[in-house]
């Protein structure tokens, strides 16, 4: 049934923002069917966390506007931003469970993984904007010490900055696009600034054996003074903006990706005046990919298809594919579309989740120092300890994410008044009318696992799913280093506690109750470690499961986020991650995807003293050759613009794309070829007049018969001469050494430096002078005036072959010598 072009209404609402947000698959492959429509160049799947952060700044980067992105995601949109931005709904991820009942749990939630793990996974939210509608907001930055030698230098350079011209690392713009570069303006009074200034002197006193000391810890707050530095590294860093980034703007509250969606989508269909073949942005929600199709290339495949539920989208040379779902998922759906890949073994492999504990304590507020017994209301806190455990040899980290809240009656509840949006006058008098008296705090830890633990892993369960598609089988079991430092991280929140209790009896919530300890008793007396830990399955934070890396040997991607063996799949997301730290992933995978994005979006811009003969969005100032008198040999084929690149779609004979603009007399033209197949067939043609001028019926041939092509065609199609191979000069003059050219694999970009002064030709790849031709004039007694150099009254031009496969071509630019 086609995607209705209206709303739709339910029993209760008109379907208003997801006709304006959304499309339908069959409107978007339609956009790219008719005349005027072209293929997506960037196919996202997933379109919860990380994959809107990598759309809307694709978007937004692709100066040119050429791109369109079209985002998949299984579920439908469901909420307009945060939950907790809204009033209360009473709608709460659930908790874990190891079997998915079939049917969503909290309206959007379901487990597509099968897993040993005691106590399971709450699985994932099958919506626009997943799981970043829910989280809970803490997004603190990896320390140096956390980013270790597995992380590529070129990635960890980027993140923390400050990138070529000088622009902000890409933490320093995840941290402005989520709302942790200032203070948390919407935690204030006069217990918060009594419990930081409490825990400051606790950590300062070396109370907390493995809290990081502060003067040792980078502060990522703007606006600070010198005197309150180190006090306000102790701020919790939470993704929630409430102050606007300028006059005029609302701010954008607690983050979540929806809005990013949504303001992309609508300027896309502004943009287009509503014409979906011109919209640079589509999103197509309840459509769920299956399996990626790759082409049988080996070692190296491409991406040639992606089949989704509804639908199979063909995916053109040059279009990129990013794996945008969750860590797990992503696993899998590389797991299930790339078998036999090498390096496969490693996919899946190196999955970390984080250590997770809890410790909830009840204490008078005559505890903290310097808190007015004037101060009825108490109101709410949050805090932050960087812990990293160092003494037994067993390097790891951890941090304590520390909610408080005051409270006139009994409550267990640590965020009583915390993330609350209060939307009516009269709750807001009720909490001013409270007198508390009680403190109740929450200690959550947070660590790191170990990364590279054979026990921990994705692989694929003999199970299927609704679509006939193996499921996930996921299995976590901690190492002995892992619980070193789990039980580091829990002696630490007891020695946190005890700094807030500051001498005083209190109480640790043991199930539903508080039990009384003495002022001097550690929590672990009544509550022992094991009793207070959540399940591996429980955190939400699964990461690393197609880690990046340099060496293709021991890691599924390369620096670039690439798939090391599949040139056109890419990754966003947490499952990049080579090691865990103890941040949570959201700043570090948005921090990531903006980086992805840039990469994909990055324009060509031509060196000194040279012109840039493509402008990477349209053939302006390009030409198709023409065949007429041919039947049955009439097409010459197109070259079409896709991701930035010209891209050979040959006919039925051969076609040249010349520049229009004639090329100086003598000249170093540069430019970059990739081929999809082995035998992919095309070529550079070099100082032939106007293929107009000379009566020709495939005016292509002007350029063959007049100037000269420097090949590509590693088969050296049709006889296997040196003559006809890549780098030669075609018929003329083979390479210096044929068989050691430095051809990169199919699917990596070649570069090409042609010389082309007075009558001798040089041909550099990759670095490698491989040819060097002299060519005598007149020598072609049928072509008297081939290859002369261009002169005002005869111009002379360069251009690009269609013969056969798939070559594309970029960053093509010419320099007068």
């Amino acid at each position: 049934m086609p995607t209705s072009s209206t709303p739709q209404n339910t029993d209760f609402t008109r379907d208003v923002l997801g006709r304006y947000v959304c499309n339908g698959l069959d409107e978007a492959l339609a956009s790219t069917n008719s005349g005027t429509g072209r293929p997506f160049d960037v196919v996202v799947i997933g379109g919860g966390s990380f994959g809107p952060i990598l759309a809307q700044h694709l978007m937004y980067a692709d100066k040119a506007k050429t791109r369109r992105v079209l985002v998949i995601e299984a579920g439908r949109l469901a909420l307009p931003e945060h939950f907790q931005n809204l009033p209360p709904l009473g709608l709460f991820a659930p908790g874990p469970t190891t079997v998915d009942p079939g049917v969503p749990r909290a309206e959007v939630w379901g487990l597509p993984w099968r897993t040993d793990v005691p106590h399971g996974f709450p699985g994932l939210a099958y919506c626009l904007g997943g799981r970043s509608v829910f989280f809970g907001g803490w997004s603190p930055q990896f320390l140096p010490s956390e980013m270790p030698s597995a992380w590529p230098p070129a990635v960890v350079a980027d993140l923390n900055g400050p990138l070529p011209g000088g622009a902000a690392g890409y933490f320093r713009q995840a941290s402005e696009q989520i709302g942790t570069t200032t203070t948390n303006d919407f935690i204030f009074g006069a217990m918060h600034t009594a419990l930081r200034a409490q825990l400051k002197q606790g950590i300062d006193n070396n109370q907390v054996t493995d809290a990081i000391p502060l003067a040792q810890l980078p502060l990522h707050l703007d606006g600070i003074p010198n005197s309150q530095r180190n006090l306000n590294k102790l701020e919790a860093p939470l993704a929630v903006q409430t102050r606007p980034p300028r006059s005029g703007f609302f701010p954008s509250n607690k983050f979540s990706s929806v809005p990013l969606l949504m303001k992309s989508s609508r300027v896309a269909q502004f943009e287009s005046n509503g014409d979906d073949t011109r919209k640079r942005m589509m999103i197509v929600p309840d459509c769920h990919v299956t399996r990626l199709i790759t082409d049988t290339g080996d070692p190296v495949r491409r991406v040639v298809a992606v089949e989704t539920s509804r639908g199979t989208i063909q995916v053109p040379e040059e279009a990129v594919v990013v794996l945008a779902l969750g860590t797990i998922e992503n696993a899998r759906l590389a797991l299930v579309s790339l078998p036999g890949l090498p390096g496969a073994e490693l996919i899946g492999a190196n999955l970390m989740p984080h250590l997770r504990s809890n410790l909830t304590i009840r204490l008078p507020r005559t505890a903290i120092n310097g808190l007015s017994p004037t101060v009825h209301e108490l109101q709410a806190s949050a805090l932050f300890v960087k812990g990293r455990h160092t003494p037994d040899g067993k390097f790891g980290h951890f941090h304590l994410q520390i909610t408080a809240a005051g409270l006139n009656v009994p409550n267990t509840d640590s965020e009583a008044e915390l993330f609350k949006k209060l939307p009516d006058v009269d709750t807001v008098a009720a909490f001013r009318q409270a007198n508390d008296d009680q403190i109740v705090l929450t200690i959550r830890g947070i660590g790191e696992m170990r990364p590279n633990n054979p026990s921990s892993h994705v692989t694929l369960a003999g199970e299927v799913d609704e679509h006939g598609i193996p499921r996930a089988f996921v299995s976590i079991d901690p190492s002995e280093e892992d619980q070193i430092l789990w039980n580091a991280m829990d002696t630490a929140a007891d020695e946190v506690a005890l700094v807030f209790a500051n001498g005083h009896p209190y109480e640790v919530l043991i199930g539903n109750n508080f039990q009384p300890v003495s002022a001097i008793q550690s929590a672990v007396t009544v509550l022992p470690f094991l009793n207070r830990r959540d399940g591996l399955g429980t955190t939400h934070h699964e990461a690393g499961t197609l880690a990046f890396g340099v060496d293709p040997n021991t890691s599924v991607t390369n620096p670039d986020a690439r798939f090391h063996r599949v040139p056109n799949l890419y990754v966003a997301g947490p499952a990049l991650f080579p090691t865990v730290g103890s941040p949570n992933p959201m700043l570090t995978g948005a921090a990531l995807s903006r980086r992805l994005a840039d990469h994909l979006a990055k324009p060509f811009a031509a060196q000194a003293g040279f012109t840039s003969l493509f402008d990477g969005a349209t053939l302006q100032n390009w030409q198709m050759s023409t065949i007429h008198n041919q039947p049955g040999r009439d097409d010459p084929g197109r070259f079409v613009v896709i991701n930035g690149a010209l891209v050979a779609k040959p006919g039925t004979d051969i076609g040249l794309l010349w520049h229009t603009q004639p090329t100086p007399p003598d000249f170093l033209l540069r430019l970059e070829w990739r081929r999809w197949q082995e035998d992919a067939n095309s070529g550079v043609f070099l100082r032939f007049p106007d293929p107009e001028s000379r009566g020709y019926n495939n005016t292509a041939f002007v350029g063959v018969d007049f100037g000269f092509e420097v090949q590509i065609d590693q088969a050296a199609a049709p006889d296997g001469l040196a003559v006809h191979k890549t780098g030669a000069i075609y018929g003329l003059h083979g390479p210096n050494d044929p068989n050691a050219l430095p051809v990169l694999p199919v699917g990596e970009w070649n570069a090409f430096e042609i010389v082309v002064q007075g009558q001798s030709y040089t041909v550099v790849l990759n670095g490698v002078q491989v040819t060097q031709f002299a060519f005598v004039p007149g020598s072609d007694a049928l072509h008297p005036d081939r290859g002369l150099p261009s002169t005002n009254a005869v111009p002379r031009f360069v251009g690009l072959q269609t013969h056969s496969g798939s070559v594309a071509f970029r960053n093509i630019q010419i320099k007068p010598l």
